[in-house]
C-alpha cells in the first residue's frame, strides 16, 4: 500500500507502508523513518525486552572485542545480519540461531561490516579481505565469490550490498594508502562485473583540471565504503565519497580533487555521472563525505521539492534539490571555522590558514569529524532532520613536508569532545532542540544510528550504555534501557504476527524489544 498525504504543512515523499526491513536504510531513500505505530509515545512505556542473541566469536584480529556495525534486514520472519568474516540468520521472532557462515580472509582490515542486501532468494555479503560473496538465504550456503578488491594494495570491504533490480552495487574502503576509489554494479546472477565509476577521473576527462598530475589522480583516494540512497521515479543513484589522500598532506594534490568528499549523483543503468556537489573541495582534515544523503519530498521556500538532506563529517549540514544537485542550505551544525564561508554553489571554501601545519592549527572541531558513518534519520511527521554530533577543538599537525607526501601525512588530536543529538530544520538548516549526552565523558558516540517512526518516538544510544526513546518534536526522554555496551548500529523495526519489533545491536549482542501486553 502507498499513500500521499500533508502533515505538519509540507509535502512527504511517497511513503511504502512496509511491514519488513529489507534493505541497511530500510528502504531506498535514507531517512530509516518507520511507518509503524504500534510501538508509539503513549506506550512506550511498556517496550520490554524479548530475547537476546549473542555472536560467539571472540575478539576480532586487530580490532578486540566485536562489534555489531550492521543493521539487520528482516524479511518473512528472518533477520540476517553481519560481523566481519561472518552472516547470520535468526529466528526474528525467539532469536533462535538459524545458520551462520564464516570466512577466513586473508589479511582484511576488520574494522566492521555493515550489513547485507538480498535479492530473491539470494544474498550478498563483503569480506574484509575484498571478496564479493553470494549466499543461498535458506541454508547460508555459497553460492558463489568474486574478488572485488585487493587487500594487498590495502583496500578492505565493510559495506553493505546495495540491490536495486537486477543490479548490486557495492563500494570500497581503503584509509590512507594512495589507491583510488570506486564503485561498481554486479550482476546478481553471477557476481560479474556491469559497471565501475571511479571517483578520480582519468586525464582529460571532466574534473581532471582539478587534480594537478595524472599521479596525484591515481593514488587520490575518495572511497565509497558506505551505502548511498536511490530515486526510482529519477533513476538516481546518490553516494557520499571520501576523503583525498595524501589524507592531512595536501601540497602534491593542488586544486579541489574531484569527485573526493562529494555527493554524486549517478545513473545507475551506466553509472555515469549526473551531477555532484563537493561537500569539501581540497579536503586536508580527513572528513570522509561518506555519509548517508537522505531523501524526501517536501516543501521548500513555498514550492513542492525534490531534496536531498546529508550531515558531513565537516561540520555542514546541506540540502540540494536532487533533480539537478542545486544548493538549497549550507548551514553548520557543529564547528566550521575550517572554512572561510561558502561560494555561489554552497560549497565550503577552506581557510588555508586552518590547513594543517607542523606547530598545529586549532580547529573547532573534533579529530573524528562532526559525525562519522553512524546513520541519521528524517522524520516527516516533524519535518527534523537528527543527527548524532560531536562538538568541540582539535589541533591538526602536518608531519610529511615532502614535495610528495604518502599515506597520512599528519594528524588530528581532539582535545576536547562532547557528542550530542541534534534536531536539524531542513529548511533553514538552524537546530531545532539538542540533547548533549552525559556519562562516559559525553564526548565520542561511537556508532549508535538513528530511528523514527510513525508512532512519534525516535530511538538511538548514548555513550553510557543506554537505548533510549526520545519525542522527536521535542527532544523529550520517553523511555530508556541499558543496554551495557553502547549501541553500535542503526536501530530497526518490522512487524510480524502482527507484533512490532525494535531491533538494535550493542557490541556483541543483539537485542530485540516489543510491547508488553498486560
Amino acid at each position: 500500500m502507498k499513500i500521499r498525504f500533508f502533515l505538519g504543512g509540507f509535502f512527504t515523499a511517497t511513503l511504502a507502508i512496509a511491514q519488513d526491513w529489507p534493505t541497511y536504510n530500510g528502504d531506498f531513500s535514507g531517512r530509516r523513518y518507520s511507518a509503524l505505530s504500534q510501538i508509539n509515545s503513549s506506550n512506550v512505556g511498556s517496550l520490554a525486552l524479548q530475547w537476546m542473541y549473542r555472536v560467539n566469536v571472540g575478539p576480532l584480529r586487530g580490532v578486540g572485542n566485536a562489534q555489531i556495525k550492521s543493521t539487520p534486514i528482516e524479511v518473512n520472519g528472518i533477520l540476517y545480519f553481519t560481523l566481519p568474516d561472518h552472516v547470520w540468520a535468526v529466528n526474528a521472532r525467539t532469536g533462535e540461531e538459524l545458520w551462520h557462515y564464516s570466512w577466513v580472509d586473508h589479511g582484511g582490515h576488520l574494522v566492521g561490516n555493515r550489513g547485507v542486501g538480498m535479492y530473491g532468494n539470494w544474498l550478498y555479503f563483503l569480506t574484509p579481505d575484498g571478496w564479493f560473496i553470494s549466499l543461498n538465504a535458506k541454508d547460508g550456503k555459497e553460492r558463489w565469490r568474486k574478488k572485488v578488491a585487493d587487500e594487498k594494495l590495502q583496500y578492505f570491504t565493510t559495506m553493505a550490498a546495495m540491490v536495486i533490480g537486477k543490479r548490486v552495487i557495492i563500494g570500497v574502503g581503503g584509509d590512507a594508502m594512495d589507491v583510488p576509489g570506486y564503485l561498481e554494479s554486479r550482476d546478481p546472477e553471477t557476481g560479474d562485473l556491469q559497471w565501475r565509476w571511479n571517483s578520480e577521473p582519468r586525464p582529460g576527462e571532466p574534473g581532471s583540471e582539478t587534480w594537478p598530475s595524472k599521479s596525484s589522480m591515481e593514488h587520490g583516494g575518495g572511497m565509497t565504503w558506505l551505502p548511498g540512497t536511490y530515486d526510482p521515479e529519477l533513476n538516481l543513484l546518490y553516494w557520499g565519497t571520501g576523503n583525498p589522500n595524501p589524507v592531512y598532506a595536501g601540497q602534491s594534490r593542488k586544486g579541489d580533487n574531484l569527485y573526493t568528499c562529494s555527493i554524486v549523483a549517478l545513473n545507475p543503468d551506466t553509472g555515469k555521472l549526473v551531477w555532484y556537489f563537493q561537500a569539501s573541495p581540497h579536503d586536508t582534515h580527513d572528513w570522509d563525505n561518506v555519509e548517508t544523503p537522505v531523501l524526501f519530498d517536501a516543501i521548500f521556500n513555498g514550492q513542492p521539492r525534490k531534496l536531498l538532506a546529508q550531515a558531513a563529517r565537516n561540520g555542514y549540514f546541506f540540502v540540494l534539490d536532487r533533480t539537478n544537485g542545486k544548493n538549497l542550505v549550507s548551514a553548520g551544525f557543529t564547528g566550521v571555522n575550517w572554512s572561510k564561508g561558502v561560494d555561489q554553489k554552497g560549497q565550503p571554501i577552506p581557510d588555508v590558514a586552518k590547513e594543517p601545519k607542523e606547530a598545529g592549527s586549532l580547529i573547532d572541531i573534533p579529530g573524528g569529524g562532526g559525525t562519522n558513518w553512524p546513520p541519521p534519520s528524517f522524520d516527516p511527521d516533524t519535518g527534523l532532520f537528527y543527527v548524532n554530533a560531536n562538538k568541540g577543538y582539535s589541533v591538526t599537525y602536518l608531519t610529511d613536508t615532502d614535495e610528495k607526501p604518502e599515506g597520512y601525512g599528519g594528524s588530528g588530536r581532539t582535545l576536547f569532545s562532547q557528542s550530542a543529538l541534534e534536531a536539524i530544520d531542513y529548511q533553514t538548516g538552524k537546530i531545532r532542540w539538542s540533547h548533549e549526552y552525559q556519562g562516559a565523558g559525553g564526548g565520542g558516540l561511537g556508532g549508535a544510528g538513528i530511528l523514527t517512526t510513525a508512532g512519534k518516538l525516535l530511538f538511538t544510544g548514548d555513550p553510557a550504555g543506554n537505548l533510549i526513546a526520545y519525542d522527536p518534536a521535542t527532544g523529550k526522554i520517553l523511555w530508556h534501557f541499558r543496554v551495557g555496551s553502547n549501541v553500535s548500529n542503526g536501530p530497526m523495526t518490522f512487524l510480524l504476527d502482527g507484533k512490532q519489533y525494535l531491533i538494535v545491536g550493542a557490541g556483541d549482542t543483539l537485542f530485540a524489544f516489543a510491547i508488553l501486553k498486560p
